[in-house]
Formats: C-alpha cells, structure tokens, sequence
C-alpha cells in the first residue's frame, strides 16, 4: 500500500554520504545518497535552490545545492567550517548520515536564459550555488550562448572547484578567468579583486545576462559596476545567502527589506532587490 501522507516540510530525508572530499582550505564536498523518499523529493530540484544539511547532535544549516539531478543521483554541498555544524559535517567520513531538508527557494530562470550569453561571476563559497547554472550550460550547450566565468578567491588555497576548470575551459564558447586577492609562489594569474578581473575582460552586455555569488560585499559592488559598464538591472541576477532558520518564510529571519530570502529567494535580480542591497552589508 502506498504512502499518500504528505511529508512534512519540517522533517529532514535521511541521506548516507558517499563522498567526502576536500575542495579548498577548510572547504569540504558533500555527497549525499538521499533515504526514505528523499530522491523524489530532489529529482526536479532547479540551480539556485536550497536545502538545510542536518549534522545529527549539532544542528542544521542551509547550504546551496551544488550540483544538477543531470549529473546523477547523488546531492553535492560545499560545506565551509565557520560553526559548530559545520564542524560536525567535516567530521563526518563516508558512509555517515545526514538529515536533508528541502528543496527550498526558487531558482536561475534557466529556460529564459536560453540563447543568450551568460557572465557567471563566483567569490569564494559563493561558487557553490553558481556550479549547477555551469553544468546546466556545458550539459545543454547548444541552447545558450558564450559563456563567460569570472571566478575569484581571496587566495589561490580558497578557489574551489579547481578539478573542473579544465572542463569548463575545454567547452565550447567557454572561458574561466581566475583572479585571487593574494597571490602565492605558484599563482601566475590575475591578482586583484574580481572587480578589476570584470573591468580587464570587459564583457558585452547585448543579449547578457549576469549571474554573481560571494559576499555581500563583492555582489554590491559587482552589481554597481555592471550597470555602470551597461548592464540592465532585470539582466543582473544574484543568489543571497542570509541568516536562515527555517527556509519557509515562517521565523522572519532572513528579511530583505519586505523580502524573505528564503523564500522570495534566494534567487534576484537587482531590478528586485537593488535599493536594498546596501542593507544587506
């Protein structure tokens, strides 16, 4: 007999990690086998959304999911240690379990994005949520544009993703550029903040659209030179990350203005959310 309760939004699915690995300095990738239904509840899961990662005795935390349900069953988080969860969730190996709340929020309009050009700008962890938006693109790649990737770190140690960039470079109409904030003995690239890499690449802004994720303060001053260098608003689209304590828009916590993070968001664009973003500092 089948099981026609619906589940509560409150309860996490039950997930058994199958890959831990490190993906930069004090940065681990989660891979997650999602138990007891959860693989029905992600299988339509959009680039852009959510879920809270639940490390049993510390508590949970939300994290933007990683990757596409193109790319296998599996969920993949970046887990960077800031707190005690997070701690608990580097400690954890292969084959430990996990609670998986969601999916929450809403998502990258990929769909309207198609055939045009598309400038993805990643700081930090914020890349984590940005990779699904890229695998969508080389996955689908006759359906969009040039694809352009900004990607930037305070130090060549905190770039995550380094794996993949041959991939990404490798693709058609690609390319990834790389800058770092403090440069190492090995670092032979750009050095300088991702706002100078966005002046020295100079992308077009016909048929543009830009997609950015890092700290609030990266994304500010992103969004202010892209409308400067002919960005339209309605074009700049932002992922935010907040204080969130429940994902559903019930504890108010993750207020933007008159806006719930996590549930007006975590995706924007700037023609939505602009004249609030200085709050958000």
């Amino acid at each position: 007999m089948t099981d026609t309760t619906p589940h509560n939004p409150m309860k996490p699915f039950l997930g058994k990690l199958v890959e831990v690995k490190d993906l930069a300095t004090e940065i681990k990738l989660l891979r997650v086998e999602l138990l007891n239904g959860g693989n029905e509840a992600f299988k339509a899961c959009q680039p852009g959304q959510f879920a809270f990662v639940s490390a049993f005795g510390f508590g949970e935390a939300p994290f933007g999911i990683a990757n596409t349900s193109q790319r296998g069953p599996y969920l993949d988080f970046a887990v960077n240690r800031l707190g005690s969860v997070t701690t608990g969730l580097h400690e954890l190996g292969e084959g430990d379990l996990v609670g998986v709340r969601g999916p929450l929020g809403n998502w990258f309009p990929m769909d309207q994005f198609k055939g045009k050009n598309l400038i993805v700008l990643g700081g930090g962890i914020g890349g984590a949520p940005l990779r699904p938006v890229i695998q969508t693109v080389l996955d689908n790649r006759a359906d969009y544009g040039r694809l352009t990737i900004l990607w930037a770190a305070r130090h060549p140690t905190l770039l995550v993703f380094t794996d993949e960039y041959a991939a990404w470079r490798a693709a058609p109409d690609t390319t990834l550029h790389l800058t770092v904030d403090q440069a190492d003995e090995k670092w032979d690239r750009n050095v300088g903040l991702i706002t100078q890499l966005l002046e020295k690449v100079a992308p077009s802004p016909e048929n543009a659209v830009t997609i950015t994720c890092g700290p609030p303060i990266m994304i500010y001053y992103v969004t202010r030179l892209l409308e400067k260098m002919g960005f339209v608003a309605k074009n700049n689209y932002v992922t935010l990350e907040a204080r969130m304590h429940c994902g559903m828009g019930k504890c108010g916590r993750c207020n933007l203005g008159p806006k719930l993070i996590c549930v007006d968001g975590p995706v924007f664009s700037m023609s939505e959310v602009g004249e609030l973003m200085e709050t958000f500092l």
